[in-house]
């Protein structure tokens, strides 16, 4: 099988990583990739914002599957464009990725289906939307509606907070993501994030994982892509991960079919376990980053026929098998982030991979034969160990081998976990 990944992030070079292994693969193209992501593919330079390029180089180098990673070319309609041309692709069709490109959208289709979620307002004037804050009070969240890089969520513990987040969004900080707002109740609980496949009318349940937001010790600070993240979550009990199919993500599945949706791809739920069980924050259309790290250190399971699978309409009676340890990856960033920061910043040298940990690229660029720093997120270091504290100490040791002085790190990936393992 010839496969061809868009992408250039740490959650691709994971899943390059992944379908390298597969001995079904005849040849994996990557596109545009990263100097990580060509230790294991071809890469080759596409305009992916435009499917007839990337139609055509399908055509003419006999790709049988196409993976989508980031979700701007899923909610653009790359995955339309190429379904049209007969060419199998991982990942669902614009009208389905409005469950990530929207979240009102989102929210519309729990109240349609009785999914569990905050309750939730949408608004597309600050002054309504302001109204509506004060009545209600805080703690509140302000989301934009659309796409926002991950930076479009205000979790407001004031009502100042949530005003100036309203402000933010309709004096255009998220650009045209911030053109409606949803308003939506604060939920209280512990989040976890859950993995699905789904090939439009079965879901095959994968794993769990917890990221952390916010980019200082203690869950400090501004909100980030993510600084890290550990598989599985110990809040997603095998009844919890039940309630969580039966009650959110197969009525979204049907939801969707029913509305004319049908979804094809990885479904990441956003989850809030509360006293009532699991309420939906939101969807994501494609792989976490950087929960795929996590996932797919853990996945014993061949992925690739599996996303073939997905893509293909035949995932019914498939399952993966999966690693007991646990895994944990921390996320090295440029200082600065996630405000301001250099780039093209020298990476000296990584750790070798072993058994244990490995370094999966995220931001990183070659030029003139060095390895730079060109991101925000710039490397996901990453390992496995029977205990989330012995996977948090093996990846820091492969953290403290790596030579880049203008990279910096959380040091508390896992806290809550290792705090329950302890206690």
């Amino acid at each position: 099988m010839k496969v061809l990944l868009i992408g250039s992030g740490g959650r691709e070079h994971a899943l390059a990583w992944k379908i390298a292994q597969s001995p079904l693969l005849t040849a994996l193209y990557a596109a545009p990739g990263n100097p990580g992501i060509a230790e294991c593919a071809t890469l080759v330079s596409l305009d992916v914002d435009d499917p007839a390029v990337v139609s055509a180089f399908c055509r003419e180098n006999g790709v049988t599957l196409v993976v989508v990673g980031p979700e701007a070319p899923l909610v653009a309609g790359l995955a339309d464009a190429l379904r049209r041309e007969g060419i199998a692709t991982f990942g669902p069709s614009a009208a389905a990725a409005q469950l990530e490109g929207s979240k009102g959208f989102t929210k519309d289709l729990c109240a349609r289906y009785g999914i569990p979620t905050g309750a939730y307002r949408r608004f597309t004037a600050a002054d309504e939307a302001k109204a509506y804050v004060r009545a209600e009070g805080a703690p509140i969240v302000v989301k934009a509606d659309g796409l926002a890089a991950g930076k479009g969520v205000t979790v407001a513990m004031t009502l100042g907070e949530a005003l100036a987040a309203i402000d933010d969004c309709f004096d255009g900080a998220f650009g045209a993501a911030g053109a409606e707002v949803v308003v939506e109740a604060f939920l209280d609980g512990e989040e976890a994030s859950f993995f699905c496949l789904c090939d439009g009318v079965n879901a095959l349940p994968l794993a769990s994982a917890q990221d952390h937001k916010r980019v200082g010790d203690g869950d400090t600070g501004p909100n980030t892509g993510g600084m890290g993240a550990y598989s599985p979550a110990p809040v997603m009990t095998p009844e919890m991960t039940d309630r969580t199919m039966r009650e959110i993500i197969e009525p979204t599945i049907r939801g969707m079919a029913a509305d004319g949706h049908p979804f094809q791809g990885v479904l990441f739920a956003g989850l809030m376990i509360t006293a009532k069980g699991p309420e939906l924050i939101e969807y994501n259309v494609r792989f976490g980053d950087p929960e795929c790290q996590v996932l797919m250190m853990r996945l014993k399971s061949d992925l690739l026929p599996l996303l073939h699978a997905a893509a293909t309409g035949s995932l019914g009676g498939m399952t993966a098998d999966w690693r007991e340890e646990t895994a944990l990856t921390v996320v090295m960033a440029s200082k600065g982030y996630p405000a301001a920061y250099a780039k093209n910043t020298p990476i000296r040298s990584l750790p070798a991979d072993d058994a244990i940990s490995r370094v999966f690229h995220a931001g990183t660029a070659s030029k003139d034969g060095r390895l730079v720093a060109t991101g925000g997120r710039v490397l996901n270091v990453t390992a496995v160990a029977p205990t989330v504290a012995g996977a948090q100490d093996a990846a820091y040791q492969a953290i403290d081998r790596v030579d880049w002085e203008n990279g910096f790190c959380r040091r508390d990936i896992g806290w809550r976990a290792v705090a329950r393992e302890k206690a």
